[in-house]
């Protein structure tokens, strides 16, 4: 498709003048620049939302085109291309997809929305985590052929975790085997949720020409191939049963927020307005009981703009979502701050980003208070303070310089030295800690070694930035080996992040061959006694401690309990012999994995007056857990992964059969138009490779996603074979 461009004032003057009566009710505020005096007063105004989906559902593509009728750029970018607005990485245009989240703000009809475009790869769902944690609401892409895809699955739930409210936008209508009920379907059923659809669409696949606005009742017909243009027309006689059946189900829907549109529906009297219906669907949306269904085609720019309507109706603004909660840090009571700048200051750091022309930015949303430029901020989280350099409010990889900032916002700090990802920044006066934001553990790891002597401190340097930056990349030193250990959740996702170190910080290094981070957990209950006793002339050292170690619940990681009597041990060293243990759990005695799923109780022990120390007690509690450890029936844990294919029929047979060769298990299959789905899960170990063999089998026709699931154990005779015992 060629580049559309096309001046701002041709593609959206019509479609403003048609909405502008439809907000003259709601708000006074009804075009940019009265917005932009009016926005420190009324956050009502303001939208902080992400676009969220699988990948290549068409999320990027959805930001472009929601930029470009917002007047926001006024050239349309092409993701094949490389040329988009939010992946602005080098990798992400090479690649063609979204690696890291971008933050932008347009201006629609009077309200400021500031948009985060989210990558759909597996690998880096760190970005979509933080980004749901700050957020107020979402629109979630589904690719109207593909429909509920595994990493569909995964931003669901990440979104249900935070209560963000959503509006799903089918996309993609124009392409052969779009199924726009199929993928409602499939959203109540793998999503269990309440999908309530607002439009219908005219036409599917290559015929996909308009759609009915089951609110407003008409129908809007695309005049011209690229969707820019479009009409209003009576319904279609083919889709007049469909959209009289799906508008009771609307107003069904409606009634249950509205007594008003109940009495109406129920007694047959009286005419529901549009506004009754905008407003009962937006009480339901913001609650979480629905999800409205809007449809489209991004690439062909049809539906875009009602969607950005949508965005602006139903979608929360900063007043409208619950006040923020956390913590007193002094007293550990519940504590909330409203959406209000006059409030104490309460803002949530949720992303660190290396920029090359001003160092260290800090990305953080602002919940209560107001931030300004040159002040200090206390870092809550670390008792510390920060310095306020510059404060930017951000436009992809570009900066707007502000003075400051408000609740409801979502800014650029430049200054910050201490300060990392899920920080709470606040006043110190009225100090508070926001719940922090957790992460997956890494799946997979590899050694990597500086090539030159003088490539170590860059290497050092940039693995330093990385982590920083990545809350799923982690680093440490085998200390067994001296090697450099980088860990993270998928093979691109480290890839990406070696490709970064050659580019911006210029590291020439040998990397290793993947592997599978194993973890090891316990099957019994084990007792041992861990001593540390040297006596060197002087004051010596003396720990003595009795522990049990048994299996925890799954999934509960390491817990410790003190079950010791009063007086055999000091208190002030419990926090040495818990510290012991964990250091004790970090390297297994299986095979040198991390240990989880453990608990650990402290059930006796003595000291000395003169030679028990803080060091004595972390000896003895680490030699005394890895010698429980090797009693209590140790097992290897490996990673198994949510696989899902999607093949031709006539590869079909050929491809499972390499799923089971592979010691994989299949859990569903459906079949569209001589188009298999198969779901099921498959070991990490077994998949290195997989879409070089997967390529082979179907002549490069099939595609698979594969996202991780959970840990399961590993049988005897495999684990010998990881462990080079046979």
């Amino acid at each position: 498709m060629p580049v559309l461009e096309i001046e701002k004032e041709q593609t959206s003057h019509r479609w403003t003048q048609m909405n502008t009566e439809k907000f003259s009710d709601a708000s006074p505020i009804l075009c940019n620049s009265v917005a932009k005096k009016n926005k420190m007063a009324d956050l009502s105004i303001i939208r902080n939302i992400g676009i969220i989906a699988h990948i290549d559902a068409g999320k990027t593509t959805t930001t472009e085109r929601l930029l470009f009728y917002s007047g926001k750029i006024h050239r349309i970018g092409n993701v094949d291309e490389g040329t988009t607005t939010t992946d602005w990485m080098e990798q992400e245009q090479e690649r063609g997809i979204t690696i890291t989240s971008a933050a932008i703000t347009l201006e629609w009809l009077g309200h400021t929305i500031n948009v985060i475009d989210t990558p759909g790869h597996v690998d880096f769902t760190a970005e979509v985590e933080r980004s749901l944690r700050v957020l107020d609401g979402a629109v979630v892409v589904f690719c109207g052929v593909g429909g509920v895809q595994p990493q569909s699955e995964t931003v669901w739930r990440q979104a249900d975790k935070y209560k963000v409210p959503r509006v799903a936008f089918i996309n993609k209508l124009d392409r052969t085997g779009a199924n726009f009920f199929g993928v409602v379907d499939a959203m109540r059923k793998k999503l269990n949720t309440n999908p309530v659809l607002l439009q219908l669409p005219i036409g599917s696949e290559d015929k996909f020409s308009g759609i009915v606005d089951l609110i407003k009742m008409k129908a809007f017909q695309y005049t011209d191939e690229l969707g820019v243009k479009f009409e209003e027309t009576g319904i279609p006689q083919d889709i007049k049963p469909l959209v009289k059946e799906y508008r009771a189900k609307l107003i069904e829907a409606s009634a249950d927020a509205d007594h008003n549109i109940m009495h109406k529906f129920v007694g047959g009297d009286g005419k529901i307005t549009e506004e009754e219906l905008i407003n009962a669907v937006r009480t339901l949306t913001i609650s979480g009981k629905i999800v409205p269904v809007l449809c489209g085609s991004s690439l062909k720019n049809k539906g875009v703009q009602f969607l950005l309507d949508a965005i602006v109706e139903y979608l929360p603004s900063p007043i409208d979502i619950h006040a923020i909660a956390g913590t007193d840090p002094e007293t550990n009571e519940k504590i909330q701050r409203v959406a209000d700048e006059e409030a104490p200051v309460a803002a949530l750091a949720f992303k660190i980003q290396t920029d090359p022309f001003v160092g260290r930015l800090t990305y953080i949303r602002v919940y209560s208070g107001t931030i300004k430029r040159g002040h200090s901020i206390y870092n809550s989280t670390r008792n510390s303070r920060e310095r306020i350099s510059k404060l930017v409010k951000m436009h992809s990889n570009d900066r707007e310089e502000v003075e400051e900032v408000i609740a409801g916002d979502i800014a650029g700090v430049v200054g910050f030295k201490k300060t990392f990802t899920g920080d709470t920044l606040c006043d110190e006066k009225e100090p508070i800690i926001l719940e922090n934001i957790k992460f997956p553990d890494p799946v997979i790891w590899l050694a990597i070694e500086p090539k030159t002597k003088s490539d170590e401190e860059k290497l050092s340097k940039a693995l330093s930035k990385l982590s920083e930056e990545d809350p799923t990349f982690k680093l440490k030193i085998d200390t067994e080996t001296g090697q450099t250990i980088i860990s993270g959740m998928g093979e691109l996702h480290l890839e990406i992040l070696v490709d970064r170190m050659k580019r911006e910080f210029s590291v020439a290094a040998n990397i290793g061959a993947p592997q599978v981070a194993y973890k090891e957990t316990v099957k019994r209950t084990a007792e041992a006694v861990g001593k540390f006793i040297r006596q060197t002339g002087g004051h010596g050292q003396y720990g003595h401690v009795e522990l049990l170690v048994e299996p925890n619940q799954k999934g509960k990681g390491f817990e410790f309990i003190n079950d010791i009597r009063e007086g055999r041990i000091p208190r002030e060293f419990f926090s040495s012999i818990e510290d012991g243990i964990i250091s004790a759990l970090e390297t297994g005695v299986l095979g040198g994995f991390p240990v989880v799923d453990v608990k650990v109780t402290l059930q006796d022990g003595s000291y000395h007056e003169v030679d028990s120390s803080d060091i004595a007690f972390k000896m003895a509690a680490s030699i005394g857990t890895k010698e429980a450890l090797k009693k209590a029936s140790p097992v290897l844990l490996e990673p198994i992964m949510k696989l899902e294919v999607i093949t031709p029929e006539e590869y079909l047979g050929d491809i499972l059969g390499d799923i089971n060769a592979r010691r994989g298990r299949i859990e569903n299959m459906l079949t569209n138009k001589k188009v298999h789905t198969i779901d099921g899960y498959v070991p990490l170990a077994a998949m290195f490779g997989y879409s070089s063999s997967l390529r082979s089998l179907s002549q490069g026709r099939a595609t698979y996603t594969m996202e991780p699931a959970f840990y399961e154990t590993v049988s005897e005779k495999l684990s010998q074979e990881i462990l080079g015992i046979v």
